[in-house]
């Protein structure tokens, strides 16, 4: 049902935690399912310097979430923001369909963690 690299994820997350100081936050959820995802970004000279998340719901959300902070890591906010749900779901190899909606949570969360860091800095979304 799962793919090897999901399990990989589920089992041992990367970036998992929080950052006390971090520039954004973003946190989503799905009342359905209960999954709950919060993403923590640090941002240094318009890149992701670090990235790390806190998770509640099932293998799926803590897969999902551990690959989206791998997916934009380093990466600069116009990139991260790019990040579809899709690519969550392809680079992990796949979703059961009815997880699908695990990796639509990850994608937002990190959106809406960069979203938080302009409005915090009184500054528009660059998409």
């Amino acid at each position: 049902m799962y793919t090897e690299k999901v399990m990989d994820h589920f089992k041992n997350p990367r970036n998992m935690g929080e950052i006390p100081d971090a520039d954004g936050v973003g946190t989503v959820g799905n009342p359905v399912c209960g999954d709950l995802m919060t993403i923590y970004i640090k941002v240094k000279d318009n890149r992701l310097e670090d990235i790390k998340f806190k998770t509640f719901g099932c293998g799926s959300a803590i897969a999902t979430s551990s690959m989206i902070t791998e997916l934009a890591k380093g990466k600069t906010l116009e990139e991260a923001m790019k990040i579809t749900r899709g690519d969550v779901a392809d680079s992990l190899g796949g979703l059961p369909p009815v997880k699908m909606h695990c990796s639509n949570l990850a994608a937002d969360a990190l959106h809406a963690a960069i979203e938080n860091y302009y409005k915090r800095r009184g500054e528009e979304v660059k998409k």
